[in-house]
């Protein structure tokens, strides 16, 4: 049995990966301050198998040195845009000195290392698709910067200590994922969405709609991570879905699937906000067989139903 340790595991897609290790027959050590994680997203895990729950801030960590881990996923870090600025300062500390302690760890146990980045990497992108050897257009001052330059600055990290202490790492850069677990105040389009929506308000619109995103099921991209961590390849990886849609056609699915007549409130673009993310998924392709699987309209109408379970509540 191997013993995994989840960074950020009481999160969306850590509560969803903990998940998916126990059912595989892994041990999971799951660690989480939950300053944007919650409890609930993991109270039914130790009945899938060996599941330790740790509210630790990693930060500051201490108490793993008698542990024995094979593998460190490294997911902290609050990740929604209304963090990026409420949690600034949180964001650049997981982003460096948690990374930096995640690192140390797996040079003391030498186990192997994911580190969950972004295509927040890519900033507002002048390259579509966005491919790995992309090197971005990033705002290093503007309003992003905390988590685009904490992500940048955790990859580089991963790769000195890959190049000075031959550790096995793997680096994620994660495109738009969503499904249920997502926080109901996430910030993020979908759940603001589906939100709004379910309390008969109009949908939030910045900009004209037109923006280009891909949307990438949470089951598929929690595969993603697993099949990374189980090749052979250090390098940078983007997982995500390639296939596009503009923000006004993703209001006009929900509100489809959710019956109700389309009604918007037209707001400013976000600083910096990115005009199209699209993953160029090749390397995913090629190295890990891997490409998502959940079309659009399914993931969206799970997701539905369990933002509107938690409403019902």
């Amino acid at each position: 049995m191997s013993v995994c340790l989840v960074t950020g595991g009481a999160g969306f897609i850590g509560s969803h990966l903990c998940e998916y290790l126990l059912e595989r027959g892994h041990k999971v050590i799951c660690i989480d301050n939950l300053i944007t994680g919650d409890l609930k997203n993991i109270k039914n895990l130790s009945k899938l198998g060996d599941f330790n729950f740790i509210n630790r801030d990693i930060c500051e960590i201490t108490g793993l040195d008698e542990t024995h881990i094979d593998y460190i996923y490294h997911l902290a870090s609050p990740a929604s845009p209304d963090d990026f600025t409420r949690l600034s300062e949180e964001i650049l500390r997981v982003g460096s000195i948690g990374t930096m302690n995640m690192l140390t760890l797996a040079v003391n146990k030498r186990a192997r290392i994911l580190y969950a980045s972004s295509s927040e990497v890519y900033g507002d992108a002048m390259q579509h698709p966005q491919s790995e050897t992309y090197w971005g257009n990033c705002n290093p001052i503007g309003i992003r910067s905390t988590y685009d330059e904490s992500k940048r600055f955790s990859e580089a990290c991963m790769m000195a200590f890959h190049r000075k202490y031959d550790i096995d790492v793997r680096i994620a850069r994660i495109f738009n994922t969503y499904g249920p677990k997502m926080r109901p105040d996430d910030g993020r389009v979908i759940p603001n969405f589906i939100t709004q929506a379910l309390k008969g308000e109009p949908l939030t619109i910045y900009g004209d709609g037109s923006q280009m995103r891909s949307f990438c099921y949470v089951s598929d991209m929690v595969k993603g991570l697993v099949k990374m961590m189980e090749s052979d390849y250090h390098l940078p990886v983007n997982l995500g879905n390639p296939n596009e849609i503009t923000i006004m056609e993703l209001a006009v699915i929900i509100c489809e699937i959710m019956d109700r007549e389309p009604d918007y409130k037209f707001l400013p673009l976000p600083e910096d906000d990115p005009k199209r993310r699209l993953p160029d998924i090749s390397v995913a392709k090629e190295i890990l067989g891997w490409s998502p699987q959940v079309d659009i309209k399914d993931g969206l109408e799970k997701t539905i139903e369990h933002f509107s379970r938690m409403f019902s509540l």
